[in-house]
């Protein structure tokens, strides 16, 4: 079986995997709107992975929209930019829902802000440029990515310039562009697809000119027909192709979207571009178009508030820095049976309690259960069943794993891989014991970076 697309082997799909309850229908159908400026937002320093930004703005600074106020810490880095116009006031320390606490900068806007209308009509109009790319330097697009602070807006946040840049030791033949979006509930990349699909494809075009790659393709899952098909109006007059994968979790993620498409497979440990792939998210796309052709710094996104325990779900053009209270409060609050937040999916997100926490780069939703759809089992012994061995796209042991970090067995972990385990959250999802294997495997992360430090 193949794909159907001009020069991909790929069946679109892949072993294991689970296809869990989608609920999408909370948000899907709800138009981005734009989020109104608070007084006061909170930029933590840690939007990336690699090292933190630094600081570059001081304590009663009076700073303008789309302005640096932290530069990058190294390579694998990003600066932050003012998604307002306002005073730097003093400092302080958040604690991001990952745990970690981290210095933040906090800036008090001032009154009748409009940087997040304009962000939306420049991102969503429709005549944005398919040629004429020559003048770009494939090196200037990449430093210009670098310059906007743009990183993975798919979750992962890894810094946009360190992919998408000439790398001669490992030349890339081709883009492959992620909106599947299999995450349940989450709903801003199908959102971006459908409101701003020709920002997505000069974005793609832009991004295959610095990469020097010769094929693009766009790819979305088969329940998303309609942002396929805006998708390929968009693409028309290009060389870009639409590929339409089938709904599975976890089908967004890197590796398994290669393997989909190409049947290439990342060797254990290696980057896709060991096999000549660039991978990069829609919503990351649209602010490489942003920042190149509107000189625009990556200051807003486009987040989902949904689930059942939220009053009126949403998708929200949000400026970086917002609290999640305020999100809330936007979408008329919670409902009586809201039971837990969660900043990002219910697959890999991570639960939190202060609802003072800011939104980053990073945060693609909020996700708000009701008791009845977290459905809390008591934990048991594991019976040896298999299941989490039989959907682990990775096709790892991850009981083995979990138990190993349980019992502070570095070297057993290490020996069955746990550095490759992305925390797809499938193994846990089909476990009839309760276990809480991603959060065991976590923690069994953490020990390994401390004996390797």
């Amino acid at each position: 079986m193949s794909l159907g697309l001009k020069g991909f082997a790929g069946t679109g799909t892949f072993a294991h995997g689970i296809h869990p309850p989608e609920r999408k229908h909370y948000s899907s159908d709800a138009q981005i709107e734009v989020v109104p400026s608070p007084e006061k937002l909170l930029l933590p320093l840690q939007q990336n992975i690699g090292a933190p930004s630094k600081p570059i703005a001081k304590a009663r600074q009076d700073v303008l929209y789309g302005e640096m106020v932290a530069k990058s810490g190294g390579f694998v880095s990003a600066p932050l930019h003012s998604p307002v116009s306002g005073k730097v006031q003093k400092s302080t320390v958040v604690t991001l829902p990952t745990g970690r606490h981290m210095e933040a900068i906090v800036i008090k806007a001032e009154e009748n802000q409009t940087t997040g209308h304009d962000y939306y009509e420049d991102m969503a109009v429709a005549d944005w440029p398919k040629n004429g790319f020559d003048q770009y330097e494939p090196n200037k697009i990449s430093e210009a990515i670098n310059n906007a602070g743009i990183v993975g807006l798919g979750g992962a946040t890894f810094p946009t310039h360190v992919k998408i840049m000439p790398n001669e030791k490992k030349p890339v033949h081709t883009l492959l562009l992620n909106g599947c979006e299999c995450e349940p509930y989450l709903t801003s990349d199908y959102r971006l697809m459908l409101e701003a699909p020709a920002a997505i494809i000069t974005g793609a075009l832009l991004a295959a000119r610095a990469l020097g790659a010769r094929d693009i393709v766009i790819n979305v899952e088969d329940n998303k027909m309609d942002a396929v098909e805006a998708l390929r109006q968009a693409a028309q007059g290009t060389n870009i192709q639409i590929g339409v994968l089938k709904t599975k979790y976890p089908q967004g993620s890197e590796k398994h979207l290669i393997l989909s498409v190409t049947k290439l497979e990342v060797p254990l440990g290696g980057l896709p571009s060991d096999v000549g792939i660039a991978v990069s998210n829609v919503g990351t796309i649209v602010a490489v178009a942003m920042a190149i052709i509107k000189g625009k710094p990556l200051t807003h996104r486009v987040v989902s508030v949904t689930g059942g325990g939220i009053a009126r779900p949403a998708n929200l053009l949000a400026p970086i820095g917002i609290s999640f209270g305020e999100l809330i409060e936007f979408c008329g609050g919670l409902n009586e049976n809201a039971s837990r937040l969660i900043a990002g999916g219910p697959m890999m997100g991570f639960p939190f309690t202060d609802p003072e926490t800011p939104v980053t780069k990073g945060t693609s939703g909020l996700t708000i259960l009701t008791e009845e759809e977290i459905q809390k089992s008591e934990e048991t012994s594991c019976i040896r069943c298999g299941r989490c061995v039989d959907v682990c796209p990775m096709r790892l042991v991850p009981t083995k794993i979990a138990l190993a970090a349980r019992y502070g067995e570095v070297e057993v972990a290490e020996r069955y891989n746990i550095m490759a385990c992305f925390e797809c959250g499938s193994c846990a999802y089909g476990c009839p014991a309760s276990i809480p294997l991603v959060q065991l495997i976590r923690a069994g992360k953490a020990m390994v970076a401390a004996k390797n430090n």
